[in-house]
């Protein structure tokens, strides 16, 4: 199995720490993401990724078991490592985290019971550590449960501090060994007080501070990164997106004209992106940068392609040649930066070992070229999405970048669904540019997770100046979300879509119909293709 990187780097090793053990939930990672927002350092881990040595070199202040799928009642079932109890550390369930605490310290774990999804409401019998000063006793508090299995004796030194209907230990507390279970999950955001619960539990029960912030960071993976490239020559794959935009500014802070930036521009981004990418980067903050106008070799080569994978395909390994062919003009370089994430990181380990469903290839063109000498340079992976545009901030970064929605690397080729030409890719920039300008003159831009048009294969009969037209239509789509792993539709009003699809079908030659997709995710994915 592979296992997770190395966490004995500077800019986790300086902070207080929490381990969080992975037993497969969809929504792991948002535990992470909230300990992170408590100004906690954490980290997610496989459960069988975690022996005794790995664990004591983390030196964690606490450990959380997260949900998972299977049931503990199962004999291969996944159980938290012995080490896990053995450490004395304060150790919090959640889910099937809290079953296989309640099994493995001699509780009994059944299923066949009432099973609980979605809201549900607990009543507060008691309280303890992680519920002081945010629930009482005798409250009726609303948490958001996922389970079929439920524990039905408590193992010694436990008590019941607050029940549902399905779950009649929905929390439970051993105070004197600071083990903690909930059979919801705090988590998610539709467990109201769950952050706070999550934070009485990493700074009153294992003494954490809060000393995560990203200013810290800043300066820390700055001395990280001048120990890792020395005289080194760093080259970076610039998209203008926020990953890699944060990546350059951060090293070049760091190394300065050791850097230079590569942003190869394969005529899908949005209408003015190039133009911005290139004045904000070489003028702003005066990064040495290679703009090379590749366009005319991607749509060349896009045309006739119609399967979105082979368009990918195709956009990937021409990005890497485009790359090479401009870092060898550059008589080589010692690193590559990338802006890997810590979900990039997180989701290439799985945590039962098996492997995961792909959807779809992921958004990010390229890959590493085999045979590569470079090493990387990853100041990035550390960090959520949230924490990569918080870092962004620091650095002064435009907001325009900082805050822009999320944008696929194949750019607008998997918002044009069949075969991509320049025309089509032209058209569709001006529809999106009208929708977006739109969205940011209601003041809307900031409350959603991402907004675009697609363009749609088909034509359709409509009427303008008494006349028949046969032209094509487009789709809008505009997302709430806070992680791009769940995503709910925007609700527009539909004067606000009125007024976007009459300037649309007035303004852009080419386009008489508008639609408007209100399709969550899942069943549907955020892109169209």
């Amino acid at each position: 199995m592979t296992l997770p990187p190395d966490s004995t780097a500077p800019a986790a090793a300086r902070h207080e720490r929490i381990l969080i053990l992975d037993f497969g939930s969809q929504v792991t990672q948002l535990i992470a993401r909230r300990l992170r927002e408590s100004g906690v350092y954490c980290e997610i881990w496989p459960f069988n990724a975690a022996p005794e040595a790995r664990i004591r070199a983390f030196n964690p202040k606490g450990i959380i078991f997260s949900g998972g799928p299977a049931s503990v009642t199962e004999g291969e079932s996944p159980r938290a490592p012995d080490y896990a109890f053995a450490s004395g550390l304060p150790i919090l369930g959640i889910c099937y985290g809290q079953q296989t605490l309640a099994h493995q310290l001699g509780g009994t774990v059944e299923g066949g019971h009432a099973r609980e999804f979605g809201r549900a409401h607990v009543d507060v019998t008691g309280d303890c550590a992680i519920t002081q000063g945010i629930w009482a006793k005798g409250a009726r508090e609303q948490v958001w449960m996922s389970h079929g299995d439920r524990i039905t004796e408590l193992p010694p030194g436990f008590r019941v501090v607050a029940s549902s209907e399905g779950a009649p230990f929905a929390l439970i507390a051993d105070d004197k060994r600071h083990y903690y279970g909930t059979m919801f999950h705090p988590e998610v955001v539709h467990t109201p007080h769950g952050a706070q619960l999550l934070k009485n539990f990493t700074h009153l029960v294992c003494g954490c501070t809060g000393d995560w912030t990203m200013g810290a960071f800043r300066a820390e993976m700055i001395e990280k990164i001048r120990a890792q490239v020395g005289s080194g020559r760093v080259v970076c794959g610039l998209s203008g997106g926020v990953d890699s935009s944060v990546a350059a500014v951060l090293i070049h802070e760091a190394i300065g004209d050791q850097l230079t930036c590569i942003y190869v521009d394969h005529g899908l981004m949005r209408a003015g992106e190039s133009e911005q990418v290139v004045s904000t980067f070489r003028d702003r903050f005066n990064i040495k940068l290679i703009h090379r106008d590749a366009s005319d070799l991607f749509l060349g080569q896009l045309s006739g392609v119609t399967d979105p994978e082979q368009k990918r395909k195709i956009i990937g390994r021409l990005f890497i040649e485009v790359f090479e062919e401009e870092q060898n003009k550059l008589g080589g370089a010692d690193f590559l930066a990338q802006g890997t994430l810590y979900p990039d990181v997180i989701e290439s380990v799985s945590a039962t070992g098996g492997p995961s469903v792909t959807i779809k290839s992921h958004h990010n063109v390229g890959g590493l070229p085999e045979g590569m000498r470079m090493k990387l340079v990853e100041p990035l992976r550390e960090l959520f999405k949230d924490e990569v545009r918080a870092l962004g901030r620091e650095l002064a970064i435009p907001e325009a970048i900082v805050g822009r929605h999320p944008f696929p690397g194949p750019g607008l080729a998997i918002r044009i669904p069949g075969e991509v030409t320049r025309e089509k890719a032209d058209l569709l920039r001006k529809v999106d540019s009208i929708y977006l300008e739109e969205i940011r003159t209601a003041g809307l831009y900031d409350a959603i997770w991402q907004a675009f048009a697609v363009l749609l294969p088909v034509r359709t009969v409509g009427v303008m100046g008494d006349g028949r037209t046969y032209d094509q239509a487009c789709a809008l789509r505009a997302v709430t979300s806070t992680d791009g792993m769940t995503a709910d539709v925007y609700p527009f009003s539909m004067e606000f879509l009125s007024r976007v699809a009459n300037r649309i079908v007035n303004e852009v030659r080419g386009i008489n119909r508008v639609t408007y997709d209100i399709t969550s995710k899942p069943p549907g994915t955020i892109e169209w293709e």
